[in-house]
């Protein structure tokens, strides 16, 4: 299978290997890379699957789309990446909190979040694909994060040879536990930087800068290209698309159900990207009926789900859930493709570069997303009220950005309680946000963001878990703090020390 990008391929003629690809992270034409077709999962297929381990589960998923890869070079990849080392307690976990609500936990991994889900077997992924397309560059991955992906990417490419790493973050814009996770890293071929501005300036900027050809053949003369380890990158989706899969097989074992029994996806979501792979398992064949999109209060996603109107002119907010602070959803541009084609995309994402900064997709476009798709979106004094209310009444601590997800899923529910189970995505440790998290139970939101771990930890009875702990006794080794229009000045400073 080759890869196309998701704007103006047929005029391009940019036709490309699955590792090719994942090496790239972003297509010449500044579109993103996708999949010829999106390959079938059968029923004989998925029953197979039910017996499978994650890793197992992985590798079969991911070769269906990655098919110059073998599946025995991603079975290896994908249990070195969730082993017990890594995941102590299981790859994800799965909760029924409440009659028919399925909390999915993706943060059972290295850095407590959703992200190493992917990131730990994503290194493996380009690692391969290095040597598949015969690089003898080295890669240089810049990424920009709300928050949860710098920490995970760090952990992941920390110390892979042929590999270099730079991480740009918001000032002021990710949880102070975010911060410490990324200006702690260890690991010679990694620098972090905070940036002047929010996420999508941040990422905005990335994604210029890897598409401004004086700045790739400055690097290119240097040995060296680049490349993303953000969502835009396929192969940090590809990964994302398994557990959706795996945690349907575990739910039907909690109901003694067939398979084809349906069930609706909550994902809290400001990039899409976590959303967006529950949608294309569903187009690969699970019986996924609604995909409920959770936004906090920065609700682009909402909006555009309602009215087909996508403008980013807004007011920025910042919020106790920083990882949906965007206003930028680079994801939502895959979805786009895959209900109207790269034509139409072209222009839709030339309208979002302009000055006005907006695109309204057709009726047609938008009678499909809404037949799939649910927009909801908390506030701030719902968020807070809802992890109270959870803690309260089901005994089960959540973060600031699973409550948003959980509030969505109820206010879903409320309309439309037809006895469909939902599975809403835990994306974080309530302690990555411990004092969104204590605030919200106590009303009394700590100062200090280190004692706040202690101060959960006594409050729900639950302990710090180890990684987070180890950050904050760690020493921070990154200050840097810069203008968005020193980041090229950045990843050089970087490159010649």
């Amino acid at each position: 299978m080759n890869f196309v990008s998701t704007r103006n391929a047929k005029l391009t003629n940019e036709s490309v290997s699955p590792a090719c690809a994942i090496k790239r992270g972003i297509a010449v034409n500044g579109g993103l890379y996708m999949p010829g077709h999106i390959p079938t999962l059968t029923k004989e297929d998925l029953e197979e699957m039910r017996k499978m381990t994650y890793p197992q589960c992985a590798a079969k998923i991911i070769s269906m789309y990655l098919s110059d890869y073998t599946y025995e070079e991603l079975l290896e990849d994908a249990e070195n990446a969730y082993n017990a080392e890594r995941f102590p307690d299981g790859a994800i976990g799965m909760r029924e909190v409440s009659d028919g609500r399925f909390f999915l936990e993706l943060w059972h991994g290295p850095t407590c979040a959703f992200k190493d889900m992917a990131l730990q077997i994503m290194p493996r992924l380009l690692s391969r694909a290095l040597k598949k397309t015969a690089e003898d560059r080295e890669a240089v991955i810049l990424v920009a994060t709300s928050g949860d992906t710098g920490k995970a990417a760090l952990e992941g490419y920390c110390d892979i040879p042929g590999i270099n790493i730079e991480v740009f973050y918001p000032a002021g814009g990710v949880s102070r536990v975010q911060e410490l996770q990324m200006v702690t890293q260890r690991g010679a071929n990694v620098n972090v930087a905070a940036v002047n501005g929010n996420f999508d300036d941040a990422q905005g900027e990335v994604k210029r800068i890897f598409i401004d050809k004086a700045f790739v053949k400055e690097m290119n003369e240097k040995g060296y290209f680049l490349t993303s380890a953000n969502s835009i990158n396929f192969g940090r989706l590809v990964p994302q698309i398994v557990y959706y899969v795996f945690s349907y097989l575990r739910m039907l074992d909690e109901y003694d159900a067939e398979i084809g029994k349906e069930v609706d996806i909550c994902v809290p979501t400001g990039n899409f990207g976590n959303i967006l792979a529950a949608y294309m398992a569903k187009r690969m064949g699970l019986p996924f009926r609604r995909f409920i999109c959770a936004s906090n209060e920065n609700n682009i996603l909402t909006d555009f789900i309602n009215t087909g109107v996508y403008d980013k002119h807004r007011e920025f907010k910042l919020t106790i859930s920083p990882s949906m602070d965007i206003l930028v959803s680079s994801n939502l541009e895959r979805l786009l493709y895959l209900i109207a084609g790269d034509d139409k995309v072209c222009e839709w994402m030339r309208d979002l570069r302009s000055a006005e900064g907006k695109y309204t997709v057709d009726a047609e476009t938008l009678e499909a997303i809404k037949a799939e798709f649910s927009g909801y979106f908390c506030s701030e004094e719902d968020t807070k009220a809802t992890i109270k209310r959870y803690f309260e009444d089901y005994g089960y601590l959540i973060d600031t950005h699973t409550a948003v997800a959980a509030y969505c899923a109820d206010k879903y529910l409320a309309e439309k309680n037809d006895g469909v189970p939902v599975i809403i995505a835990s994306t974080a440790s309530p302690f990555k946000f411990a004092q969104g998290v204590y605030g919200a139970l106590t009303g009394n939101t700590p100062e200090d963001a280190v004692k706040a771990l202690d101060m959960l930890s006594e409050l729900s009875g639950i302990e710090i878990p180890a990684p987070l702990q180890a950050a904050v006794n760690s020493e921070v080794r990154f200050s840097e703090k810069i203008d968005i229009s020193d980041m090229r000045d950045s990843v050089r400073n970087f490159l010649n020390k």
